[in-house]
């Protein structure tokens, strides 16, 4: 059966054993939709490259728009990542974010929500990387499925061992700072993935628009999970 099938089927038939990723409440809480391709004009290279005025610029959306989270990102052709070298890669650079981010202030809880074990961790500690990040193997009534937190605190990854036990709804970490997570502005980066390919700890979450089709096959919306009423 299509794995995008039995995940979806999953979900359908087991609602209760899917939890949280932040406390995000439908009913009280506001989303803001951010917009990172070349269509957004108001947003300058020099306010980009600078990663105060940058999170200025992101709290001051969430603030005027009364928002808690900002959201968006899922296979959106993004602009922002000319900021860093790790993303200039060859004749074409990686510009297509894989996952769905979350804004919000640091120190933002983060839940696991599917129960699963610690498959691997690490603090990916460059310009523009993940930062502290942790990922989860789930079996999902035999589908294997991996969750990834990336732009963690570096205490989330204190007292980590792979392969402990993680149940839907333990916190697993807070949003880390500009200075602990790759120097972005405060956000999760939550991503899904079938198959980790071999890579342990990291997973790309920014991929090459010519390879939009590969990923699609093994990276599913993050908003399966999440639910928001995007």
């Amino acid at each position: 059966m299509d794995k995008y099938i039995q995940l979806k089927d999953f979900i359908k038939n087991h609602p209760d054993e899917i939890g949280k990723v932040v406390d995000f409440d439908p009913a009280t809480d506001r989303l803001f939709k951010f917009d990172f391709t070349a269509a957004n004009r108001e947003l300058s290279p020099e306010t980009i490259y600078d990663t105060d005025k940058f999170s200025v610029w992101v709290t001051g959306k969430l603030s005027a728009h009364h928002c808690r989270y900002g959201v968006g990102g899922y296979m959106e052709h993004r602009t922002l990542y000319a900021r860093s070298e790790l993303f200039n890669t060859g004749d074409e650079p990686r510009r297509l974010h894989l996952g769905i981010d979350i804004w919000a202030d640091a120190g933002t809880p983060v839940y696991a929500p599917l129960s699963g074990h610690i498959h691997s961790f690490a603090d990916n500690n460059h310009l523009g990387d993940y930062g502290p990040t942790i990922i989860l193997k789930h079996n999902l009534d035999g589908l294997e499925l991996y969750t990834l937190y990336g732009h963690l605190n570096r205490e989330s990854l204190d007292g980590l061992n792979v392969g402990d036990f993680i149940p839907k709804g333990q916190m697993i970490g807070l949003f880390g700072t500009q200075q602990e997570n790759g120097q972005w502005p405060p956000h999760l980066h939550f991503q899904l993935m079938f198959d980790m390919e071999g890579c342990y700890g990291d997973y790309p979450g920014v991929c090459r628009y010519s390879e939009k089709d590969k990923y699609l096959l093994n990276i599913p919306d993050p908003n399966l999970i999440l639910q928001f009423p995007l």
